[in-house]
């Protein structure tokens, strides 16, 4: 039961909703050994998916090495790619949230009005409530979204500054 729901779900499913479809009568214990051995078993085969916890959540998702092969069968173009300022604007609502076009702009330097604009279409950043001071300005926040689509489990699987400057070659280097 749990595979077949993985199978067909739209979105990472949680082991409440695993528990609702399951019934009182099942035990959570027991879901969550069913979706390790979901896991395991798509390992331990070699199939074409994995199992993968991201938003809260578990789905079985194709493996990342045959992303070339499904683009080709289903047609598609190469996937749409953030812009460097896209990226920027999506790191600071990521790291500040919840945070408002203001601060924004102020920390890029520039006006990321456009750039916001195309983050919410793009469902990885929403609107969070509004600031309660001048204004009233939006208050923004990163979605669900953004969690499935850079494939972490919650916010605090995101790199921290000091490992983000390492990777980067700006930090300080281990001997």
């Amino acid at each position: 039961m749990v595979e077949a729901v993985l199978a067909v779900a739209g979105e990472p499913v949680t082991l409440d909703a695993l528990q609702a479809v399951a019934g009182p009568e099942v035990e959570r214990s027991r879901l969550e050994e069913a979706v390790e051995l979901v896991r395991q078993r798509h390992e331990q085969e070699g199939s074409g998916l994995h199992l993968e916890h991201v938003a809260g959540g578990w789905r079985l998702a194709t493996r990342p090495q045959h992303e070339g092969a499904l683009r080709e069968y289903l047609g598609y173009r190469a996937r749409a790619r953030l812009s460097q300022a896209a990226l920027e604007t999506l790191a600071i609502v990521a790291y500040r949230q919840p945070i408002t076009l203001p601060e924004i702009n102020y920390l890029r330097g520039v006006n990321s009005a456009g750039v916001v604009r195309t983050l919410l279409d793009r469902k990885l950043v929403v609107v969070a409530g509004r600031k309660q001071v001048v204004g009233t300005p939006l208050l923004y926040r990163t979605s669900k979204e953004f969690l499935i689509h850079f494939g972490l489990s919650d916010l605090s699987a995101l790199p921290t500054p000091e490992e983000v400057e390492q990777v980067a070659g700006e930090g300080p280097s281990e001997p």
